[in-house]
């Protein structure tokens, strides 16, 4: 026997050899295969890149052109060539003529004969990598164009590598391939013998004797296994049970021997077991128990007949798997809760996919009565009322679901005042779940209302629960569960189950709330500092929209300015970002507009004084985004100044998209206005452009987010613009309805802002003008003048005090101003007067002494007039005064 063992152990340890020799000499094979390819093609790859790199460098050096342009192109590029040949490690670099003629070779008798190789391509101004054999041997080379700084060919450059000269990195690594062959082979015979030699140790040479006694060990094993094991012979007699088995099937003690239908087996356990068929984890009966049985026949390759089963107590295993699948179906049902309610931010949405899923879960009616606050986005509170057998909570039904829809509960939208006695009451009181297992028994929850209540029981409701909707520490609501089709009343595992759905939703809806509330002031507050109404004005006919982001607020905004001389300033601007911080920077923006304007600056001045703001408004926010708050904004800017007299329109802006002018024919352009960089970036001037636009024009400005989406480029915005623009006759509101109609994307992803405004002209006949000589005698003539033409405009009221204040402002220009003074009056919806001279100096407002001959006249300038200031043109200053219109004139106007 032991001659047996060794014997085997020994065949054993030879065919592991064999297979181990054949196994890494097929790898070093393959290995060495892979590095021959390998290697052709990385020396391949190497020369190509070369050759076509030292190329590319030579033709591209510096005089390389004037050289090929000399009398001796071959005297100045040889010397050049060949050194750049040894730096750069290739085997010849050659200059040739378009025509392929040798300037230069490392060869000095190869020069002037025609060169091998393909060039034409290169000669045509492209690029040409061969393989080929020349001079020198197989080579790879590269041919490039030298060109003029006009793009003419006026050379050649090729360069070349021979093969042999990248090659060898077979040769260098053939040696470590066949060192790891040998120690591959080592290790393998190695490895052998310390299997043959363990095989040997662990079998020891065994004899029958000591294998009976390892028999008996094993048998001995398993009597102590846990799992039960029987052994039935070819004559279905019970041949051998373990000790598990015996306790499993309580069997007799002479129950070895006995045929297995006698032993009192279950049915299907002996049906099993004579049969003789194969079976694995099969379920059957022991009593009480539940068994799974896997059985083989014995007889297979020749073994002796019979069969063996192996058997497990999974009585209690069914009973843990039966919580594991309920646990599973739970965390399945949670799982699924978490991705189908809160998918939005709306409270009331959120409160309506609670309840249809718990209906198509484990309710037939689900309703959500939350506290009025909630759904404003403020904190829940007061919905208690009165105290004792009196007090009441009032909560109003949000949502509501259920498998019909003629069951009589409150209905959606509606103010439920729930009765203390009622589970909603005491649940929102106490913050615990309240539950009425049957509701037929009337408990104390129908006094709320006792006929809806005996309506509720006869449509079949029978069984409810009531959960608080509790976030962060606050009751938001309430949630009633109810049943009628399933018969069984709510149990622990449903009470519990709804109350982790509500603790899910409860965090959704409070989230929704919260982002209710934060929309709502920023909504507010952008409302706040957007205008409200436009102010009164006859030189445009505006018309407006501002329509908000779906997702949060930004800050887009516009204006319309009165300016002096009945002119009027347009404003649309763009904040970058959005939320609070965008629509405060949009309101600060706004005021300092306002503030610029009553400078009665230019466009680009009020353009540079807006950067400048946006530029201390960065610094402050990045000395508090150092502290972990500021965030560095920017913005853009369009302003446009219209004069009614001159028909006028001049317009600067800063990174804004351009304004659209449709001509009275409903031909539209858009006006070449510089961009300028936005506002914040600094540095740059801005550029203004004056227009002038027939009566009748609309003037249309508007913000990016009209012409700009995330499947579109401006361009194409600005082609669908001039699309909905074309269109005579329109008045502005009609105009502002059109194009959001035609462009006002479903979910809008930026503000959007739009501008329309119909362009008046003030007549002539409501303007007069005058050029004063420079002497105070002849002022008396103005003054005749003027109430001439005030008496014709039917406002002889105030032509006593308009004779004052321009004979106090002619004066002051006569007396402090150099040049041509002229005077025009302008009866709009107030009566405009302007003085103007040549002189840059304002004149300022101060108060005479008793002793003062002088210095009053601006006081009485400033108290007759309603308004009065100053403004600078590029001829001097124009001190304008405004005084209110009498009743007779303003109908007449």
């Amino acid at each position: 026997m032991r001659r047996g063992v060794l014997r085997l152990t020994r065949t054993v340890a030879s065919q592991v050899f064999f297979l181990q020799v054949a196994v890494v000499l097929l790898l070093a094979v393959a290995a060495g295969a892979a590095l021959v390819l390998q290697s052709r093609h990385d020396t391949d790859q190497e020369a190509r890149h070369r050759s076509l790199a030292v190329a590319e460098a030579f033709a591209n050096a510096p005089g390389l052109v004037e050289a090929l342009r000399s009398p001796d192109p071959t005297a100045i590029l040889q010397p050049r060539t060949e050194r750049a040949r040894n730096r750069a490690g290739v085997d010849f670099i050659v200059v040739l003529t378009t025509d392929g003629i040798r300037y230069t070779h490392p060869k000095a008798k190869e020069i002037g004969r025609h060169f091998l190789g393909s060039y034409r391509k290169a000669a045509e101004g492209g690029t040409v990598m061969e393989t080929s054999t020349g001079v020198l041997g197989p080579s790879v080379r590269a041919v490039v164009p030298v060109t003029d700084s006009r793009g003419k060919v006026v050379g050649l450059v090729a360069a070349g590598i021979t093969v042999k000269k990248v090659s060898g990195a077979v040769d260098r690594q053939l040696p470590i391939l066949l060192g790891g062959v040998a120690a591959a082979l080592a290790l393998a015979t190695g490895g052998t013998a310390l299997v043959s030699r363990r095989l040997r140790r662990q079998t020891h040479g065994l004899d029958p004797g000591e294998m009976t006694r390892m028999y008996e060990h094993h048998d001995a094993v398993l009597h102590s296994v846990r799992e039960g094991v029987l052994i039935v012979d070819g004559d279905r007699r019970l041949m051998l049970a373990n000790d598990e088995a015996r306790r499993l099937f309580d069997l007799p003690p002479d129950a070895e021997g006995r045929p297995v239908a006698d032993l009192g087996f279950d049915a299907s356990t002996a049906e099993l077991l004579v049969s003789g068929r194969a079976a694995t984890d099969e379920v059957h009966k022991a009593g009480e128990r539940l068994l799974t049985v896997s059985h083989r026949p014995t007889d297979r390759n020749g073994g002796p007949p019979g069969s063996v089963a192996t058997l497990r107590d999974t009585t209690e295993l069914r009973a843990l798997s039966g919580k594991v699948d309920l646990a599973r179906k739970r965390l399945k049902l949670l799982y699924d809760a978490g991705l189908r309610i809160g998918t939005t931010l709306d409270v009331v949405r959120t409160a309506q996919e609670l309840t249809e899923y718990a209906v198509e879960r484990f309710a037939d009616y689900v309703a959500v009565d939350l506290v009025d606050p909630v759904l404003r986005g403020e904190e829940p509170t007061g919905a208690a009322t009165g105290s004792g057998a009196t007090a009441r909570t009032s909560l109003r039904r949000t949502a509501l679901s259920g498998i019909r829809e003629d069951v009589p509960l409150y209905p959606l939208g509606g103010m439920i005042r729930y009765g203390p006695a009622t589970p909603q009451a005491k649940g929102y009181a106490s913050g615990e779940t309240t539950v009425e297992a049957v509701l037929p028994d009337f408990a104390g929850w129908q006094e709320h209302d006792p006929e809806r209540a005996r309506a509720i029981v006869d449509r079949g409701i029978h069984s409810m629960i009531a959960v608080p909707l509790r976030a962060r520490g606050v009751i938001l609501g309430m949630a009633t569960f109810m049943r009628s089709e399933k018969p069984e009343p709510f149990e622990e595992d449903d009470v519990s189950l709804a109350e982790e759905l509500v603790a899910r939703a409860a965090v959704s809806i409070d989230n929704a709330r919260r982002y209710t509330r934060e929309h709502t002031m920023a909504v507010t507050l952008q409302r706040s500092l957007l205008p409200r109404v436009l102010p009164e004005q006859s030189a445009l006919d505006v018309a407006y929209r501002y329509l908000p982001a779906e997702s949060g607020v930004g800050g887009d905004w516009f204006d319309v300015i009165p300016l002096p001389g009945a002119r009027v300033a347009l404003v649309v601007g763009d904040v970058v970002g959005h939320g609070l911080h965008a629509a405060a920077t949009m309101g600060r923006l706004r005021t300092a507009v306002h503030n610029f304007s009553t400078l009665d600056l230019p466009p680009d001045e009020i353009l540079s004084h807006l950067d400048d703001l946006i530029d201390r408004i960065d610094q402050d926010e990045t000395s508090e985004s150092l502290e972990g708050g500021g965030v560095i904004i920017g913005a853009t800017c369009l302003y446009a100044i219209y004069d009614p007299v001159s028909r006028r329109c001049t317009m600067a802006r800063a990174g804004h998209p351009p304004p659209a002018v449709v001509a009275p024919d409903g031909s539209v352009e858009f006006p070449e206005v510089p961009a300028g960089p936005p506002l914040g970036l600094g540095s740059l001037p801005f550029e203004t452009v004056e227009l002038q636009l027939p009566e009748g024009s609309h003037l249309v400005l508007y913000t990016d987010g009209l012409v700009e989406k995330r499947d579109r480029d401006i361009e194409e915005g600005l082609e669908l613009l001039r699309a909905s623009l074309s269109h005579a006759g329109r008045t502005p509101e009609e105009t502002c309805t059109a194009v959001l109609a035609e462009m006002l994307p479903d979910t809008p992803g930026d503000d959007i802002a739009l501008i329309v405004a119909n362009t008046r002209v003030l007549e002539p006949e409501r303007i007069a003008d005058w050029e004063v000589p420079s002497e105070p005698a002849l002022v008396s003539a103005v003054r005749a003048a003027v109430a001439g033409r005030l008496a014709e405009w039917d406002l002889g009221e105030v032509a006593f005090t308009t004779e004052l204040i321009l004979s106090e402002l002619i004066t002051n220009a006569i007396r402090y101003a150099t040049g041509p003074i002229r005077v025009r009056l302008l009866c709009d919806r107030s009566l405009i007067c302007e003085v103007s001279d040549t002189s840059s100096t304002s004149p300022h407002l101060r108060y005479a002494a008793t002793e003062d001959e002088g210095g009053r006249g601006l006081f009485l300038v400033s108290r007759f007039a309603d308004r009065w200031g100053t403004r600078y043109t590029a001829e001097g200053k124009v001190i304008w005064t405004e005084q209110n219109l009498p009743e007779r004139g303003k109908r007449q106007r």
